[in-house]
């Protein structure tokens, strides 16, 4: 296999794993930090944003996992690759919204007097 597919396999693990917290805040009714806020990804957007940037990244993902080289969902080099990707995107954005929505308890308990 060409070496642009393990590339293409491992952002479509990049975007699937991103998918997922859009997606479930989003049809949960909650607002969630995205790139369409104010500040970008700090920011919180509505539900309904959430559940279109989800479904975005798994459409993407998608794309990128079925349309470019041949995928097989088993114990491969090709799932491992998307494994990666979606493990790599994972820690990056729990590192990334831990530290969000630290800072807003932290706020939050300096306005509540607590």
């Amino acid at each position: 296999m060409h070496w642009y597919v393990y590339l293409a396999h491992f952002a479509a693990g990049l975007v699937l794993a991103n998918a997922v917290p859009h997606f479930v805040w989003g049809i949960s009714g909650e607002k969630f930090q995205s790139p369409f806020a104010s500040p970008p990804g700090v920011g919180e957007s509505s539900a309904l944003v959430n559940v279109l940037w989800g479904m975005t990244n798994l459409v993407v993902g998608y794309l990128l996992l079925f349309g470019v080289g041949a995928f097989a969902c088993t114990v491969s080099l090709d799932a491992l690759v998307v494994a990666l990707g979606m493990l790599t995107t994972g820690a990056g954005l729990a590192r990334h919204f831990g530290q969000v929505r630290h800072t807003d308890d932290r706020l939050s308990a300096r306005l509540n007097g607590r």
